[in-house]
């Protein structure tokens, strides 16, 4: 089946998708938050990846929400602790109801994610609930480092993309991995797509991060410029400091710490920083890098060529995206 034939699947499972009903305030924000859609390539790549071994891409619906079911429960949590006001263009659920409310109701999706993994034929369910589980893991260590690094004056390239790996590529790496094992894939080639999927997933949030000071806002989809405009430490701004001496570092160092200022004035100054280090350059590198050892991982599938061409086609179709 082709991605847009996948993707009706999934809506229609998702839509089938009994998450429970009582009490309301604890359910009503579960169906809130999975009913503001997003992207969901995440499962997407996971029907992509069985359909690899098997003609029957249902064996892999549930996994691809339970993986689903957990991006959104990660991300109900982490608009509390980052107190933001909108996901997806809509209010949070702690705006909509409240912070306790928000929490609990997080709690209750990680558990429905697990559900989720239930009917994993046997053979397979072990692995594929210890591989979750591991994940799940690893994304809250790097939710961690990235709340650590808000504190701290410097962080290194390598800690910026361990701590990316954690928080956002694992889980791709694993929705990939969850399809191929559930479809009977050879453990070496559930390893390259849990390694195409990671890759590829560096290579998006440096792509993110180069987008929010250099894309198309129209095509963006937020603001270009809210990370220099928030101080966060982005890979460029990392590679910024690392890179600035004399009068240059000594600007970007006046800027960073500034409490008061024009918004525009500091990305469009901080920006020009960027350019005069060729960190836009630098960037660009690194995302072709990762991108190209995530295509050499997904090439290395031992998987029939019409059927490894689906996968390859949409995930370049995705690496060349504007927002």
């Amino acid at each position: 089946m082709n991605p847009t034939q996948l993707t009706d699947a999934l809506r229609q499972q998702f839509d089938l998708t009994n998450y429970g009903q009582q009490p309301p305030e604890l359910y009503d924000p579960i169906r809130y938050i999975m009913g503001l859609g997003g992207k969901r390539l995440r499962p997407l790549m996971t029907l992509l990846a069985a359909s690899l071994f098997t003609d029957d891409y249902t064996l892999a619906l549930k996994p691809a929400v339970a993986v689903e079911v957990f991006h959104n429960f990660t991300l109900l949590h982490d608009d509390i602790m980052d107190q933001a006001p909108l996901r997806r263009g809509m209010p949070t659920v702690h705006e909509k109801w409240n912070a306790n409310i928000a929490i609990l109701s997080g709690d209750v999706m990680l558990v429905k994610a697990y559900e989720q993994l239930l009917d994993i034929d046997a053979q397979h369910l072990r692995q594929a609930l210890q591989r979750f589980s591991q994940t799940a893991a690893e994304v809250c260590e790097g939710q961690q480092m990235d709340m650590n690094f808000e504190s701290r004056d410097t962080v290194s390239e390598a800690e910026y993309i361990e701590m990316i790996r954690l928080k956002t590529s694992v889980l791709l790496g694993l929705a990939m991995e969850l399809g191929g094992l559930v479809a009977g894939a050879d453990a070496e080639s559930t390893q390259h797509l849990y390694d195409g999927g990671l890759n590829i997933g560096i290579g998006f949030q440096l792509k993110d991060d180069l987008l929010d000071v250099y894309g198309d806002p129209a095509k963006f989809g937020k603001q270009v410029g809210g990370d220099i405009i928030a101080n966060k430490k982005t890979f460029l701004l990392i590679e910024a400091l690392e890179r600035a001496e004399g009068t240059v570092r000594t600007e970007l160092l006046d800027w960073l710490g500034r409490d008061t200022f024009d918004k525009a004035e500091k990305v469009a100054a901080i920006t020009a920083i960027y350019d005069q280090l060729g960190i836009r350059t630098l960037t660009e590198a690194r995302i072709a890098d990762y991108f190209q050892k995530g295509f050499a991982n997904l090439d290395q599938v031992n998987a029939d060529p019409v059927r490894k061409a689906t996968l390859l086609d949409f995930a370049h179709q995705l690496v060349e995206r504007e927002s």
